[in-house]
Protein backbone atom coordinates (compact mmCIF):
# COMPACT_ATOMS: atom_id res chain seq x y z
CA UNK A 1 0.00 0.00 0.00
CA UNK A 2 1.46 3.69 -0.74
CA UNK A 3 1.96 5.78 1.77
CA UNK A 4 -0.44 8.69 2.20
CA UNK A 5 -1.13 12.02 4.15
CA UNK A 6 -2.79 10.49 7.05
CA UNK A 7 -4.36 13.39 8.92
CA UNK A 8 -7.24 11.71 10.14
CA UNK A 9 -6.88 8.21 11.51
CA UNK A 10 -6.67 9.31 14.80
CA UNK A 11 -9.65 11.59 14.73
CA UNK A 12 -11.84 8.71 13.55
CA UNK A 13 -14.40 8.51 15.94
CA UNK A 14 -14.70 12.53 16.22
CA UNK A 15 -15.22 12.18 12.55
CA UNK A 16 -18.08 9.70 11.98
CA UNK A 17 -20.10 11.77 15.31
CA UNK A 18 -19.13 15.26 14.30
CA UNK A 19 -18.92 15.86 10.43
CA UNK A 20 -21.82 17.09 8.52
CA UNK A 21 -23.83 15.56 5.85
CA UNK A 22 -23.71 16.13 2.48
CA UNK A 23 -27.39 17.41 0.79
CA UNK A 24 -29.46 14.53 -0.35
CA UNK A 25 -30.18 16.74 -3.37
CA UNK A 26 -26.61 16.97 -4.13
CA UNK A 27 -26.61 12.85 -4.48
CA UNK A 28 -30.13 13.39 -6.73
CA UNK A 29 -28.23 15.31 -9.08
CA UNK A 30 -25.35 13.11 -9.75
CA UNK A 31 -27.80 9.91 -9.91
CA UNK A 32 -29.77 12.16 -12.39
CA UNK A 33 -26.67 12.37 -14.98
CA UNK A 34 -25.65 8.30 -14.88
CA UNK A 35 -28.20 6.35 -16.67
CA UNK A 36 -27.30 2.78 -15.25
CA UNK A 37 -26.62 2.77 -11.42
CA UNK A 38 -25.28 -0.71 -10.89
CA UNK A 39 -21.75 0.51 -8.71
CA UNK A 40 -20.69 3.62 -7.30
CA UNK A 41 -17.06 3.98 -6.06
CA UNK A 42 -16.64 6.81 -2.63
CA UNK A 43 -12.87 7.36 -2.52
CA UNK A 44 -11.29 8.16 0.02
CA UNK A 45 -14.95 7.76 1.87
CA UNK A 46 -13.73 8.28 5.30
CA UNK A 47 -16.10 7.47 7.52
CA UNK A 48 -18.85 7.28 5.18
CA UNK A 49 -20.66 10.78 5.04
CA UNK A 50 -21.08 10.62 1.01
CA UNK A 51 -20.92 6.58 0.86
CA UNK A 52 -24.71 6.05 2.88
CA UNK A 53 -26.47 8.58 0.49
CA UNK A 54 -24.81 6.91 -2.45
CA UNK A 55 -26.37 3.85 -1.46
CA UNK A 56 -29.62 5.06 -1.82
CA UNK A 57 -29.54 5.48 -5.23
CA UNK A 58 -27.20 3.04 -6.75
CA UNK A 59 -27.23 -0.38 -6.47
CA UNK A 60 -23.68 -1.22 -5.11
CA UNK A 61 -21.84 1.55 -3.20
CA UNK A 62 -17.92 0.42 -2.60
CA UNK A 63 -16.31 2.95 -0.16
CA UNK A 64 -12.60 3.13 0.28
CA UNK A 65 -10.72 4.30 2.19
CA UNK A 66 -6.65 3.83 2.92
CA UNK A 67 -7.18 4.36 6.99
CA UNK A 68 -8.67 1.59 8.62
CA UNK A 69 -9.71 3.41 11.38
CA UNK A 70 -12.23 5.65 9.08
CA UNK A 71 -13.35 2.46 7.88
CA UNK A 72 -13.99 0.72 11.31
CA UNK A 73 -15.68 3.71 12.07
CA UNK A 74 -18.23 3.98 8.58
CA UNK A 75 -21.80 3.43 9.03
CA UNK A 76 -23.05 0.13 7.30
CA UNK A 77 -25.54 -0.85 4.88
CA UNK A 78 -27.11 -3.72 3.01
CA UNK A 79 -25.45 -2.39 -0.76
CA UNK A 80 -22.31 -0.75 0.84
CA UNK A 81 -18.92 -2.72 0.70
CA UNK A 82 -15.59 -1.09 2.66
CA UNK A 83 -12.30 -1.42 1.35
CA UNK A 84 -8.98 -0.56 2.85
CA UNK A 85 -7.64 0.73 -0.19
CA UNK A 86 -5.48 3.47 -1.30
CA UNK A 87 -7.13 6.21 -4.18
CA UNK A 88 -4.55 5.40 -6.63
CA UNK A 89 -5.28 1.67 -6.38
CA UNK A 90 -8.70 0.47 -5.68
CA UNK A 91 -8.65 -3.13 -6.68
CA UNK A 92 -11.67 -2.47 -8.56
CA UNK A 93 -12.21 -4.18 -12.29
CA UNK A 94 -11.60 -1.95 -14.99
CA UNK A 95 -14.82 -0.47 -16.82
CA UNK A 96 -17.09 -1.07 -13.94
CA UNK A 97 -18.29 1.87 -12.21
CA UNK A 98 -21.03 4.40 -12.85
CA UNK A 99 -19.58 6.96 -10.81
CA UNK A 100 -17.03 8.05 -8.93
CA UNK A 101 -17.03 10.31 -5.97
CA UNK A 102 -13.94 12.26 -3.54
CA UNK A 103 -15.73 14.50 -1.20
CA UNK A 104 -13.33 16.88 0.83
CA UNK A 105 -10.36 14.40 0.02
CA UNK A 106 -9.03 15.51 -3.37
CA UNK A 107 -6.23 17.71 -2.42
CA UNK A 108 -4.37 14.87 0.11
CA UNK A 109 -4.01 13.03 -2.99
CA UNK A 110 -0.53 12.70 -4.54
CA UNK A 111 -0.26 13.72 -8.58
CA UNK A 112 -1.92 11.99 -11.09
CA UNK A 113 -2.03 8.20 -10.22
CA UNK A 114 -5.80 9.14 -8.66
CA UNK A 115 -6.56 9.96 -12.15
CA UNK A 116 -5.50 7.52 -14.11
CA UNK A 117 -7.13 4.83 -11.68
CA UNK A 118 -10.79 7.03 -12.02
CA UNK A 119 -10.18 6.48 -16.08
CA UNK A 120 -9.78 3.02 -15.63
CA UNK A 121 -12.37 2.42 -13.21
CA UNK A 122 -15.25 4.38 -15.19
CA UNK A 123 -16.88 3.19 -17.37
CA UNK A 124 -17.53 4.92 -20.79
CA UNK A 125 -19.34 7.85 -20.36
CA UNK A 126 -19.81 7.72 -16.93
CA UNK A 127 -19.27 10.25 -14.16
CA UNK A 128 -16.28 11.78 -11.87
CA UNK A 129 -17.65 14.18 -9.26
CA UNK A 130 -15.30 15.69 -6.54
CA UNK A 131 -16.43 17.97 -3.82
CA UNK A 132 -15.32 20.04 -0.82
CA UNK A 133 -16.71 22.85 1.30
CA UNK A 134 -14.73 25.46 3.66
CA UNK A 135 -14.75 28.06 6.07
CA UNK A 136 -18.14 27.03 8.31
CA UNK A 137 -20.42 30.07 8.61
CA UNK A 138 -22.50 30.55 12.06
CA UNK A 139 -25.91 32.28 13.02
CA UNK A 140 -25.01 35.25 14.92
CA UNK A 141 -22.62 37.88 13.94
CA UNK A 142 -21.13 37.58 17.10
CA UNK A 143 -20.55 33.94 17.07
CA UNK A 144 -19.63 33.59 13.65
CA UNK A 145 -16.28 35.83 14.02
CA UNK A 146 -15.66 33.88 16.64
CA UNK A 147 -15.39 31.03 14.33
CA UNK A 148 -13.81 32.65 11.36
CA UNK A 149 -11.40 34.24 13.81
CA UNK A 150 -10.47 30.35 15.10
CA UNK A 151 -10.21 28.92 11.49
CA UNK A 152 -7.96 31.52 9.90
CA UNK A 153 -5.92 32.72 12.66
CA UNK A 154 -5.64 30.78 15.91
CA UNK A 155 -4.79 26.79 14.11
CA UNK A 156 -4.51 28.83 10.38
CA UNK A 157 -0.48 28.35 10.63
CA UNK A 158 -1.41 24.49 11.59
CA UNK A 159 -3.10 23.60 9.01
CA UNK A 160 -1.43 21.07 6.66
CA UNK A 161 -0.29 22.93 3.63
CA UNK A 162 -2.41 21.00 1.41
CA UNK A 163 -5.37 22.51 3.25
CA UNK A 164 -4.89 26.16 0.68
CA UNK A 165 -6.47 23.98 -2.20
CA UNK A 166 -9.71 23.82 -0.17
CA UNK A 167 -9.42 27.62 0.87
CA UNK A 168 -8.94 28.70 -3.33
CA UNK A 169 -12.20 26.06 -3.98
CA UNK A 170 -9.89 23.57 -6.10
CA UNK A 171 -8.52 26.27 -8.46
CA UNK A 172 -5.32 25.24 -8.72
CA UNK A 173 -6.08 21.58 -9.04
CA UNK A 174 -5.87 19.65 -12.52
CA UNK A 175 -9.12 18.10 -13.23
CA UNK A 176 -8.45 15.30 -16.78
CA UNK A 177 -11.92 15.16 -17.55
CA UNK A 178 -14.73 17.23 -19.92
CA UNK A 179 -16.60 19.64 -17.51
CA UNK A 180 -19.90 19.55 -16.41
CA UNK A 181 -21.21 22.55 -15.22
CA UNK A 182 -23.12 21.66 -11.34
CA UNK A 183 -25.54 23.65 -10.09
CA UNK A 184 -24.62 25.31 -6.48
CA UNK A 185 -25.29 23.56 -3.12
CA UNK A 186 -24.89 24.08 0.62
CA UNK A 187 -24.77 22.50 4.00
CA UNK A 188 -27.21 23.15 6.23
CA UNK A 189 -27.90 22.39 9.47
CA UNK A 190 -28.73 23.54 12.96
CA UNK A 191 -26.40 22.54 15.66
CA UNK A 192 -25.87 23.15 19.31
CA UNK A 193 -22.44 24.70 20.69
CA UNK A 194 -21.45 21.29 21.77
CA UNK A 195 -22.18 19.77 18.18
CA UNK A 196 -20.07 22.96 16.78
CA UNK A 197 -16.95 22.20 18.83
CA UNK A 198 -17.05 18.57 18.16
CA UNK A 199 -16.70 19.30 14.39
CA UNK A 200 -14.12 21.70 15.06
CA UNK A 201 -12.18 18.94 17.16
CA UNK A 202 -12.09 16.82 14.08
CA UNK A 203 -10.39 18.99 11.79
CA UNK A 204 -6.61 18.43 11.17
CA UNK A 205 -5.55 22.32 12.33
CA UNK A 206 -6.95 21.47 15.47
CA UNK A 207 -4.86 18.17 15.97
CA UNK A 208 -1.39 19.67 14.59
CA UNK A 209 -2.31 22.90 17.45
CA UNK A 210 -2.28 20.72 19.88
CA UNK A 211 0.52 18.24 19.18
CA UNK A 212 2.62 21.40 18.81
CA UNK A 213 0.99 23.10 21.34
CA UNK A 214 0.35 20.60 24.25
CA UNK A 215 -3.02 22.50 24.76
CA UNK A 216 -6.25 22.36 23.49
CA UNK A 217 -7.35 25.59 21.52
CA UNK A 218 -11.19 24.73 21.78
CA UNK A 219 -11.34 25.47 25.83
CA UNK A 220 -10.36 28.81 25.15
CA UNK A 221 -12.63 29.11 22.27
CA UNK A 222 -15.82 27.51 24.26
CA UNK A 223 -15.60 30.49 26.98
CA UNK A 224 -15.57 33.03 24.47
CA UNK A 225 -18.49 31.25 22.40
CA UNK A 226 -20.23 31.15 25.70
CA UNK A 227 -19.97 34.66 26.03
CA UNK A 228 -22.25 35.21 23.12
CA UNK A 229 -24.29 32.16 21.99
CA UNK A 230 -26.76 32.40 25.00
CA UNK A 231 -28.46 28.82 25.63
CA UNK A 232 -25.46 26.88 24.48
CA UNK A 233 -28.06 23.63 24.03
CA UNK A 234 -29.86 26.05 21.47
CA UNK A 235 -28.71 25.30 18.49
CA UNK A 236 -28.18 27.73 15.65
CA UNK A 237 -27.98 27.34 11.86
CA UNK A 238 -24.54 26.33 10.22
CA UNK A 239 -23.46 26.76 6.92
CA UNK A 240 -21.23 25.32 4.39
CA UNK A 241 -20.96 26.59 0.54
CA UNK A 242 -20.12 23.26 -1.09
CA UNK A 243 -18.08 23.69 -4.69
CA UNK A 244 -17.72 21.03 -7.08
CA UNK A 245 -16.19 19.53 -10.59
CA UNK A 246 -17.94 17.02 -12.20
CA UNK A 247 -16.49 15.09 -15.39
CA UNK A 248 -17.56 12.49 -17.42
CA UNK A 249 -15.11 9.85 -18.70
CA UNK A 250 -14.50 9.63 -22.61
Amino acid sequence: MSQFADHFSSLAARYADFRPRYPKELFAYLASLTPVHDLAWDCACGSGQATLDLAAHFKKVIGADASAQQISAASRAPNVEYRIAPAENSGLASASADLVTVAQALHWFKGEAFFEEAKRVLKPNAIIAVWIYGATHIEGDAVDELAQDYHYNRIGPYWPPEREYVENGYATLPFPFPRIEAPQFEIKTRWTLEQLLGYFSSWSGTKRYIEANGKNPLRQLEAEMLAVWGDPAVPREVRWPITMRVGRNQ
